[in-house]
């Protein structure tokens, strides 16, 4: 029966990273504890860097939580890998949602070769302005973005998976990175499990996002992983504008802030800034 668990140990060890995220960490662990049985998972939420009261409010969820004043992502998931008790293992995201039916459905995905699994992106658009539903009308479609693990917000690994991303190199970019460290073969999106990513409320907090990933990809690229299989090409657009012609409008929204991204981003890949986190505070309302 779906939700009861039979085991004395977790069946997974789910590990949240979360920097400042007191507003948003109570709405993912209420839609993941929902359904879960007692002691199924084991839900580490590593509080770094924090100036509110993350830490506390996870705590109110009956979950473990460790806290560090380093503000790092990377490090926040080695502590939370140190800390956890069982594989396989679950990143998540502080600021998406996913239910335990779906941590469940990551689960049993691994396995048989298949070393890293994620969720498929339902993204809630419904209130978002224009330009910001039209963007993404256009990114969701397109091949890289299908494919590969990041921008979901959610990856789960087998135990092999776990010791090839402890490996990787720190980069700013740890779910693109997370993505390439794995062949085609190895990883795959589970279509019966779903992450509900908040994509930003204003053009302005798009295109910081949209800045953060090419720098992103710059620092990758420069470095021993090559990102070339997450690149989007006019051969990429043109099919996108084929298979659906209505998104034409769309597809102008899409390339002006890639184009203005990009010229943005210049400034920190010259620089080698591959540190500043522009983060987007408009989805965490």
């Amino acid at each position: 029966m779906e939700g009861e668990y039979f085991g004395t140990m977790p069946s997974a060890s789910v590990i949240i990273p979360a920097h400042n995220e007191a507003r948003v960490i109570g709405r993912l662990l209420s839609r993941l504890l929902d359904g879960a049985a007692p002691g199924e998972f084991d839900i580490v939420v590593v509080a770094n860097g924090c100036a509110d009261d993350t830490a506390s409010v996870a705590r109110d969820f009956g979950v473990r939580v460790v806290e560090t004043p380093v503000p790092s992502k990377r490090e926040a998931l080695r502590l939370g890998d140190q800390a956890a008790a069982a594989h396989p293992r679950v990143y998540v995201d502080a600021d998406v949602e996913v239910g335990a039916a779906g941590v469940r459905a990551l689960r049993d995905a691994l396995g048989a070769g298949t070393l890293a699994a994620a969720p498929e992106r339902a993204l809630a658009l419904d209130d978002r302005p224009w330009p910001v539903r039209a963007y993404y009308a256009v990114w969701n479609r397109l091949p890289a973005v299908r494919e590969g693990l990041f921008g979901r917000g959610v990856i789960a690994v087998s135990e092999e998976g776990n010791r090839r991303l402890m490996d990787l190199p720190p980069v700013m970019g740890d779910d693109l990175a997370a993505s390439l460290a794995f062949a085609p073969g190895e990883r795959r999106v589970v279509r019966t499990a779903h992450a509900v990513i908040h994509p930003p409320r204003t053009l302005g907090d798009l295109m910081r996002r949209r800045i953060r990933a090419v720098t992103v990809v710059a620092e990758i690229e420069q470095g021993p992983m090559a990102a070339q299989e997450a690149r989007t090409g006019p051969r990429d657009l043109l099919a996108v504008a084929g298979r659906a012609p209505w998104l034409l409008p769309h597809l102008g929204v899409f390339l002006g802030v890639t184009l203005v991204a990009r010229a943005r981003a210049r400034r920190a890949v010259r620089a080698k800034d591959y540190t500043t986190w522009l983060r987007d505070e408009s989805s965490r309302t």
